[in-house]
C-alpha cells in the first residue's frame, strides 16, 4: 500500500504541475501536511494491528481495567484531520486552476477524491 500511496502522490504532483499550482505555497504546504498525516496513519495502524484495539491499565493497587488503545483515538483524530486536509487541497486546486473546461473531468480532483484508478 505504501508504494500505491507514493505513486498517487507523484501523480497528484504531476497533475498539479499541469495546473500550475505545485509551486503555490498553500498547495505545497498542505500537500506536505497530507503526506505526513498519511505516514502517521500508517504507523498508528501498524501499532493497533500489533497491540490490538484494547489495552490493560494496571493501577498502583494492582487493579486492572480494559481500555481502548490510545492509538485508536489518535488514528480517528488523524483520519478526520487528513480528510479535512484533502478538502482543503481540493479547494486550493479548484480556486487556482484556470484552464478547466466546464464539463471536462478533472483528473487531479478525481485522484484526490479517490475516484481515479
Amino acid at each position: 500500500m505504501k508504494k500505491e500511496i507514493k505513486a498517487q502522490a507523484k501523480e497528484i504532483l504531476r497533475l498539479a504541475k499541469n495546473y500550475g499550482v505545485e509551486q503555490n505555497l498553500l498547495f505545497a504546504t498542505t500537500f506536505e501536511r497530507y503526506q505526513t498525516q498519511l505516514q502517521i496513519l500508517d504507523e498508528l495502524k501498524t501499532t493497533i494491528e500489533s497491540d490490538g484495539f484494547f489495552v490493560d491499565k494496571t493501577y498502583v493497587k494492582g487493579e486492572t481495567n480494559l481500555y481502548s488503545h490510545p492509538a485508536v483515538t489518535q488514528f480517528n483524530r488523524t483520519t478526520d484531520s487528513a480528510n479535512k486536509t484533502v478538502v482543503t487541497l481540493m479547494k486550493i486546486i479548484t480556486t487556482l486552476r484556470d484552464r478547466q473546461n466546464g464539463d471536462e473531468k478533472d483528473p487531479l480532483l478525481e485522484i484526490l477524491s479517490g475516484q481515479s484508478k
